[in-house]
């Protein structure tokens, strides 16, 4: 463990993430490594295994502050608005996952090699953070649709939650990509982020 108080090692975690998630910004996950994240950081490449072993803990710890970020957002509008219509969830859902493109990136790589390769300790930090954010949008239909059943409101969670892993591939192509699809016969519509996550919002929630 590093030495110092709790302040100083919350400090250095984040400074490391913000490093990863500077980079994440021009590079891919692949190119990413612990030296160049090192590099972005006022210490040493030695100094991050003190708090993080692989460059898996230190992007799942990125995911989990986005994670929190999110939960937050949500708890924000369970505050604000006492009740909403199918339309205004809806909207304000997308919204929130609007202004949480990074969540959405990180989320669609390889979750099973990032948790793969981390500790026991870290995965559980990050599933703390994913649970919340289970509970919380579970809380969001107890609250603004009382009368869906248990297993709707499960139906819901469960069924969007895997569909979010798969919002930033359709919503974020590259030249290359495009110019693929065309290629292959393959027709391409353009949604944002706000318009895919609002219809499925629509779609789970039915009449």
């Amino acid at each position: 463990m590093p030495k110092g108080s709790p302040e100083l090692t919350s400090a250095r975690k984040e400074e490391i993430i913000n490093a990863c998630e500077k980079l994440y910004q021009t590079m891919s996950f692949k190119e990413i490594t612990l030296k160049e994240i090192s590099a972005e950081t006022s210490f040493t490449r030695t100094s991050i295994y003190n708090y993080f072993q692989t460059k898996e803990e230190i992007f799942l710890a990125l995911l989990q502050r986005e994670y929190e970020l999110w939960n937050a957002e949500l708890e924000d509008i369970m505050l604000k608005f006492p009740s909403l219509t199918k339309e205004e969830f809806a909207d304000k859902i997308a919204h929130s996952l609007e202004s949480r493109a990074q969540l959405l990136k990180i989320m669609s790589m390889n979750h099973y090699d990032m948790e793969s390769n981390s500790r026991p300790e870290r995965l559980a930090e990050f599933k703390v953070a994913y649970g919340n954010s289970l509970r919380i949008v579970m809380r969001c239909l107890e609250q603004y649709f009382s009368e869906m059943s248990i297993g709707e409101k499960q139906k819901f969670v469960y069924t969007f939650f895997p569909f979010m892993f798969g919002i930033y591939p359709y919503t974020f192509v590259t030249e290359k990509q495009r110019a693929a699809m065309e290629q292959a016969g393959v027709n391409y519509v353009f949604m944002t982020i706000y318009e895919i996550v609002y219809n499925c919002v629509i779609d789970l929630l039915g009449n």
